[in-house]
């Protein structure tokens, strides 16, 4: 039975051990080809046991199957103040829906929904006018770009979701296939609380 619990302070980190691993497992795949380790992945998300964070995690019997991380976005990383300057919000009216991750057999039952649904009512909560994450932009012809890929640019248009023109961070991870870390443009998208 699926079964879903949010997680902030202290909480958070009597699960970071699971979640690192929910995160390494789900982003190796297409589109994020992340090549992670489990002690980067750990301090990583300890930022998310600060006041204001969440963790909207989603549980088949006590196996954690998905996740998905939301912070307010001026506690988040400092290429996003980049990202957004020159734009009318402030990063004290935003909520960052950070990281989603869902384990591929429990994808298409609403989960996707219960994520966002739990951070933008953390947003709500901590007095956010806006909602914003960001997804990574890969080359169409990417030669590990599965021939099926769907993009989620639908699901999150239709939870009211725009990208912003021009608001792009940039990140660097190691790709599964590269023996370095190259930096990787993502796009923001914005909805209004």
């Amino acid at each position: 039975m699926i079964s879903n619990r949010i997680l902030t302070g202290d909480a958070v980190l009597d699960v970071l051990d699971d979640l690192a691993r929910l995160r390494i497992t789900v982003f190796r795949d297409w589109p994020y080809l992340y090549d992670g380790d489990i002690e980067h992945e750990r301090e990583y998300l300890t930022a998310y046991r600060h006041p204001g964070a969440v963790v909207v995690a989603a549980y088949d019997g006590e196996l954690m199957i998905g996740a998905a991380t939301g912070a307010p976005m001026e506690d988040h990383a400092e290429g996003f103040r980049t990202a957004f300057a020159g734009r009318p919000e402030q990063l004290d009216e935003i909520f960052y829906c950070a990281e989603s991750v869902l384990l591929p057999d429990y994808r298409g039952r609403g989960l996707g929904h219960v994520f966002f649904d739990g951070r933008e009512a953390q947003g709500r909560a901590l007095g956010r006018r806006y909602s914003a994450f960001c997804s990574v932009q890969r080359p169409t012809d990417h030669p590990l770009r599965p021939a099926d890929y769907r993009p989620l640019d639908d699901f999150w248009r239709k939870r009211g979701y725009e990208p912003l023109s021009g608001v792009v961070a940039e990140f660097d991870w190691k790709d599964i296939d590269a023996p370095d870390s190259t930096k990787k443009p993502l796009q923001f998208w914005m909805k209004t609380l």
